[in-house]
């Protein structure tokens, strides 16, 4: 039976009953057995058989990226600087029309790199070709929520066929790898699935005990196109259809109204947020202080990597607690204690994983990274979670653990091979261009 010892470390644990303290670690049987202040005790030593020197090392949960489209990597940079509907319609979905099951394989191996990297232990992804994403994800150790994204702009037959691969893809997926893969149904949003199909797969959902994800509100465009076409606003229009009467998370919701915040708020629906995705195709800014005011719980998002255009949740978390301030003249609107729950506590509710992961307690997985704070960017050491929020980046990571297993080794990846998936996903990307 293997145990880990991290000791001499500082640990950040999201929990308020002990927030932050200096001392030990142990993990065992993928759980974090035992934790205190300190020096660990004799008999802790003489149990580990491995041990951490955490000397200059902060110890936190793992971030959790709520919503993305990973194997997006291929798509990088290739159509920067414009609007949402002519990106989607005349780059992103020609493109991805091209994308084979072993495309998106590496793909979403070159996010799953990244991703590793930068602190990122639990991810939400959407997309085609989701088989190939669990396999890798299984391989790579990540934890992850996925869905096969379906688009409903096609004919009945291929709709009942997307369904039903969708369904197919839960009951084959939904708590494999050792329970690090669950599985969401997602109709990608409500302007791209009729109102009927919308309710297939809310059945579909219910049927399985799975929680529903899909795009919402994103952009002013969507709202208005929405009101146009079915009488009412996106949230009403989803509410009516069933979506939001179980576990349910929605992307962006950036463009509410009051009424809008208290009935999610009410239905307990989740939002993820994606700030630097919002911003980049200049979608809007996000109610979210108002939302946390309501009481609704908000995640964070990096989107796919073809409109942030990196995976760095730490990215993710500064700009949310800067934004907010900068939009509201309030600097208290998202303060850095808040904002790193977004990425971890929050994100983890947003996903049912509540109580598994999001904190560093007695029992939960030892999903837990690693940041080097001997760099002078942490000094003086002051307020660590201020230090994480603004000044941390995903580079500072050098150790990452998901159910115990050790997935990045002083800053290099243990279950992927780096070179070889950029190298894939080059040649991948320059045949999709062609």
């Amino acid at each position: 039976m293997t145990r880990l010892l991290i000791k001499q470390g500082t640990f950040v644990t999201i929990d308020e009953n002990l927030p932050e303290f200096q001392g030990w670690l142990a993990v065992e049987n993928g759980k974090i057995a035992a934790m205190g202040e300190g020096e660990a005790p004799q008999e802790e030593t003489a149990r580990a058989t491995e041990t951490v020197d955490g000397k200059g090392l902060l110890f936190m949960p793992g971030l959790v990226n709520t919503h993305g489209h990973a194997a997006m990597t291929l798509l990088r940079g290739m159509a920067d600087d414009l609007v949402l509907q002519d990106w989607l319609q005349n780059h992103m979905w020609p493109t991805e029309a091209k994308f084979t099951g072993d495309d998106v394989y590496w793909g979403s191996a070159l996010a799953a790199v990244e991703m590793i990297k930068s602190g990122t232990t639990t991810f939400v992804d959407m997309y085609d070709h989701s088989r190939r994403v669990a396999e890798m994800t299984e391989a790579s150790g990540l934890r992850a929520s996925l869905a096969r994204g379906v688009i409903g702009l096609c004919s009945e037959e291929e709709q009942k066929a997307k369904l039903e691969d969708a369904i197919r893809f839960a009951r084959e997926w939904h708590g494999q790898a050792d329970d690090r893969i669950r599985v969401m149904i997602s109709p990608h949003a409500p302007y791209t699935c009729p109102p009927d199909f919308i309710l297939k797969f809310v059945e579909a959902a219910r049927e399985l005990n799975v929680p529903l994800h899909t795009h919402m509100s994103e952009t002013l465009a969507e709202v208005e196109q929405n009101v146009r076409d079915y009488g009412c606003r996106p949230v009403e229009h989803l509410d009516r259809l069933g979506v939001f009467g179980g576990p349910a998370l929605v992307a962006h919701a950036v463009h509410l109204n009051d009424e809008e915040i208290a009935l999610l708020a009410e239905r307990k629906v989740a939002v993820s947020h994606n700030p630097i995705s919002n911003l980049k195709l200049a979608s809007g800014v996000a109610r979210v202080p108002d939302l946390l005011k309501a009481g609704v719980t908000v995640s964070l998002g990096t989107d796919g990597a073809a409109s942030n255009n990196n995976l760095d949740l730490f990215q993710e978390m500064t700009t949310a607690a800067l934004l907010h301030k900068g939009v509201s003249g309030d600097p208290t609107a998202v303060p850095a204690t808040e904002a790193l729950r977004m990425a971890t506590l929050y994100g983890a509710r947003s996903i049912g994983l509540e109580g598994v992961v999001g904190q560093l307690k007695v029992g939960f997985k030892a999903d837990l990274i690693a940041v080097n704070i001997a760099q002078a960017h942490f000094v003086p050491r002051t307020d660590y979670v201020s230090h994480l929020v603004y000044s941390a980046r995903g580079s500072d990571v050098v150790h990452v653990w998901v159910d115990g297993k050790q997935l990045l080794r002083d800053g290099r990846p243990t279950t992927l091979d780096e070179e070889k998936i950029m190298a894939e996903a080059e040649s991948r990307y320059r045949r999709l261009r062609a």
